[in-house]
């Protein structure tokens, strides 16, 4: 496993890796476009959050190519990464079960986001945040959650309303799994640490 760090910390891979962030925040940013258009003012960070948090690892990468850490870019890219990856993934699956089949879109948005939320992992050794920076990250993510669940700002699958009440609770859960995973890679004593060198 620890073969495929030199080729991440590769000059060239981080930068194919932030052409292709850039392009899928753009998609996402589109994606959401409707239900942006129809959303109070207030609410508008907290509703896009798959291009938000591949927005965030973007910094992150530019920060990579100037030899630097922007230590809560990557916090909050560790967090919401693995968070709306998975999210999104169990999501379109749910819509498979639901409604008996996917279309394509959904099938690349369970790869898309799979890819999105090993992404966030993978590049964990690298980072170097500390505890303070995992708090600001926390109490940004459960705030979406109550935003979405409270308000009713989730990403809008007509199809799952039903079941809004038991993936708000799943979200939650997911939430505190997400940030536990960025304490133990990140913060923990004697994790597996990295430096790029590009």
């Amino acid at each position: 496993m620890r073969l495929i760090y030199p080729f991440l910390a590769n000059r060239s891979i981080l930068k194919l890796l932030l052409i292709v962030n850039i392009a899928g925040t753009i998609y996402g940013y589109y994606w959401y476009g409707w239900q942006l258009k129809e959303t109070p003012g207030i609410f508008l960070a907290f509703v896009p959050d798959s291009p938000t948090a591949s927005l965030f690892f973007v910094f992150v990468l530019i920060a990579f190519l100037l030899r630097k850490n922007w230590r809560i870019m990557e916090a909050l890219a560790i967090v919401t990464l693995f968070k709306y990856g998975i999210w999104a993934v169990v999501m379109n699956i749910l819509v498979y079960f639901v409604n008996g089949e996917l279309d394509l879109v959904g099938y690349m948005l369970i790869f898309s986001h799979f890819a999105m939320a090993v992404q966030g992992l993978l590049f964990a050794p690298f980072f170097r945040f500390k505890w303070w920076h995992l708090v600001i990250t926390a109490v940004w993510t459960l705030h979406n959650d109550v935003i979405d669940y409270v308000f009713f700002m989730l990403p809008s699958y007509h199809m799952l309303d039903q079941y809004t009440a038991q993936i708000g609770y799943f979200t939650f859960w997911l939430s505190i799994l997400s940030i536990g995973l960025a304490y133990y890679l990140v913060i923990r004593p004697n994790r597996f640490k990295l430096k790029i060198n590009t």
